[in-house]
């Protein structure tokens, strides 16, 4: 976990990581761990694994991540929510994970069970903020085995929140505990820049990771994207859209995906996140394009 800090922390070297979601049926989990075994080459930073709404893929994801930890030279991360459940079963999952060696956690609120635009509720019991579970994540860590602990990050703005500088004020807070955060997918590098400015104003100086979709089809990132709550340049989707042929949109969404990750980098984001949708292809073919800073450069 000390190696995992120090490269998140040193900002001549920046990260690689990839995300990846418990899949449902076997021919999924093959279908993941073909997808883990293309990307182990990069050597990736870490490589999180997400959690399903409300918690549904509990067991999954503490499985995979403990596997990924115990079968493979990555680092796993957990993602963990507080959706649907008391605080003392979140604190179980923490133990399950630490049990499995798995140390890194994206600590996440979580998304209302009723979907983006619903009213948050905090199940009785439970956590009602992210920090919050930070901050029991904190309390339950042995001082010889820290844990690693992420955190969500906005570039649009938190969904609940008054507007982008309290958004990034609340980002700040998190990040007083936390060791790093990784943004929701975005597409204007000028609110990353921006996001990283005003939470800089609150005292964060922690590293903010951009994290990246390859929009390799025009009508699921179309669903994503609105789903989520965020934005997408017209242009972009114009170009997307403007190829019949499902390769050929995959090919222009991967080049725009690299040109964009390329940008980031170059203006000293401290690495790259890329959400794989347990898919390899786009991913391989940005990470090899990138051109990455080194200590002797």
């Amino acid at each position: 976990m000390t190696a995992l800090c120090d490269v998140l922390c040193d900002a001549a070297t920046p990260s690689i990581s990839f995300e990846f979601f418990p899949p449902k049926t076997d021919e999924g989990e093959r279908a993941l761990w073909s997808t883990i075994r293309d990307l182990q080459p990069f050597n990736p930073t870490f490589v999180s694994v997400t959690y399903g709404a409300g918690g549904s893929s509990r067991d999954r994801t503490v499985g995979i991540t403990g596997r990924i930890q115990s079968e493979t030279n990555m680092t796993a991360m957990a993602h963990l929510t507080c959706v649907n459940a008391t605080a003392e079963a979140v604190l179980d999952v923490v133990e399950e994970l630490d049990n499995a060696r798995v140390r890194a956690i994206m600590a996440l609120r979580g998304d209302p069970p009723g979907g983006f635009g619903a009213q948050w509720e905090p199940t009785p019991g439970g956590f009602n903020h992210a920090s919050e579970l930070v901050a029991a994540i904190r309390e339950r860590e042995r001082p010889d085995q820290p844990f690693i602990i992420g955190v969500a990050a906005f570039p649009e703005g938190h969904p609940e929140s008054s507007g982008l500088d309290d958004s990034a004020r609340w980002l700040a807070f998190k990040l007083e505990q936390a060791d790093f955060a990784i943004t929701q997918m975005f597409f204007d590098i000028g609110h990353y820049e921006d996001l990283v400015m005003r939470a800089s104003q609150y005292g964060a100086t922690k590293p903010i990771i951009p994290g990246i979709m390859p929009p390799t089809s025009a009508s699921q990132i179309s669903r994503m994207v609105t789903m989520s709550g965020g934005s997408m340049p017209d242009r972009l989707l114009q170009t997307l859209s403007s190829f019949e042929n499902p390769s050929d949109q995959a090919s222009a969404g991967i080049d725009w995906a690299t040109q964009f990750a390329q940008s980031l980098i170059d203006a000293g984001a401290p690495g790259i996140h890329l959400y794989t949708l347990n898919k390899s292809t786009a991913s391989q073919e940005l990470v090899q394009r990138l051109t990455l800073p080194t200590h002797d450069q």
